[in-house]
């Protein structure tokens, strides 16, 4: 069966105004439409020549028009805003150096005194219209404290609940979500984690974190992305060990040896690898899911950063002595939070992304470095 549209004219009473009936043909293959036949057009009345575009003195233009500015003129809409939450803690200072040093704009920093996520009161004196995306930075990170009842709670708010308000918000005004999630929500038995394993929370804070991913991931423009050991500006592992390793060197100081622990094995993350992640996944609009996160390089103990720490920072690395998880906390008096054996994350999809991250070994000597300059 074949159908067929013909090419026809109309004149309008509108001078000079001509409407073509454009040919369609179609047979049992389907349809196409002819958009130009000079020869055919011309004959029913097309000008041969038209000239475009027609000046502006010689066109007829309404008020509004003439009052319109020129699109030279117009001010482009300002791009949707980024909120990011916990800007105080590591993560939050590095994703603030990241912005400022690539002159990005449309970032709003906040924190808890300002606006808690966990509170659902809070999300009302937001006009999320005005935001495409959230990057939640913020956590309870306290694991021991979070072994306590009122730890457990804080735990619970902060790392289950505000996420889940975080998702909910996320789903309703079509945002971006941006979380952080932690080796703890796995018992670390398997050597090397990938995003497929299932959870196996050992203790309060990895059940939290564990939760938080879970109400996350019900966004569907969601990036989770998985870190083991974060070193940052601010409290961390790598601050500890500096300051111990010089009571070592001070000879006013009693301080000849420091225990810490050999088997726990793990990479580190730095948070300016964590803000360059990020901003990868958003920049080159990666598929929405959860990713591995820390920095490369091999799988090595506390006690064996400790020693590279030790012996950048005084040259006292055989001050370290490698004691078991187990005995370093036998003489703990408040609750103490199970660690996972292995951290050690898979970081093959992140890099499928084109995203490298920096070797650890590079990243704890620039840092150290770094910290004896007093930067």
């Amino acid at each position: 069966m074949e159908f067929e549209k013909k090419l026809k004219v109309t004149e309008t009473n509108i001078p000079g105004l001509l409407v073509f009936d454009l040919p369609v043909h179609g047979d049992n293959r389907g349809w196409f439409k002819e958009n130009w036949q000079k020869a055919k057009m011309t004959a029913l009345g097309l000008p041969a020549d038209i000239q475009w575009p027609i000046p502006l003195e010689e066109s007829e233009r309404s008020e509004a028009d003439l009052r319109h500015p020129m699109l030279k003129d117009a001010k482009p809409m300002a791009p949707r805003r980024t909120l990011v939450t916990g800007a105080n803690g590591q993560l939050g200072r590095a994703i603030r150096d990241y912005v400022q040093a690539h002159g990005l704009e449309g970032f709003e920093f906040t924190d808890i005194d300002e606006f808690d996520f966990s509170d659902p009161a809070a999300y009302a004196q937001i006009d999320w219209s005005l935001y495409g995306a959230i990057i939640n930075a913020g956590a309870y990170t306290a694991v021991d404290k979070a072994q306590t009842p009122e730890g457990r709670t804080a735990a619970w708010k902060a790392n289950a609940q505000g996420p889940a308000l975080l998702a909910k918000t996320a789903i309703e005004h079509n945002l971006t979500l941006v979380h952080i999630s932690s080796d703890y929500v796995f018992d670390g038995v398997t050597e090397v984690h990938d995003e497929d394993e299932a959870f196996a929370p050992l203790g309060v804070y990895g059940q939290a974190k564990a939760a938080g991913d879970i109400a996350v991931a019900m966004a569907p423009k969601h990036y989770i992305l998985r870190s083991s050991w974060v070193i940052g500006d601010g409290h961390n592992f790598v601050k500890t060990m500096i300051a111990l390793s010089d009571r070592v060197a001070n000879p006013d100081e009693a301080l000849e040896q420091v225990t810490v622990v050999d088997d726990q094995i793990g990479r580190l993350t730095f948070t300016q690898d964590m803000a360059r992640a990020i901003f990868c996944l958003l920049d080159r609009e990666a598929p929405y899911g959860t990713y591995d996160l820390t920095s490369s390089g091999d799988s090595v103990s506390w006690a064996v950063i400790a020693r590279e720490v030790f012996a950048q920072a005084n040259g006292n690395g055989q001050a370290v002595k490698p004691i078991s998880t187990k005995e370093y906390f036998a003489n703990a008096t408040a609750p103490v939070s199970p660690r996972p054996t292995y951290s050690t994350l898979d970081l093959a999809k992140i890099e499928e992304t084109g995203f490298e991250p920096s070797d650890w070994r590079d990243e704890l000597h620039a840092y150290v470095a770094a910290a004896r300059k007093g930067e």
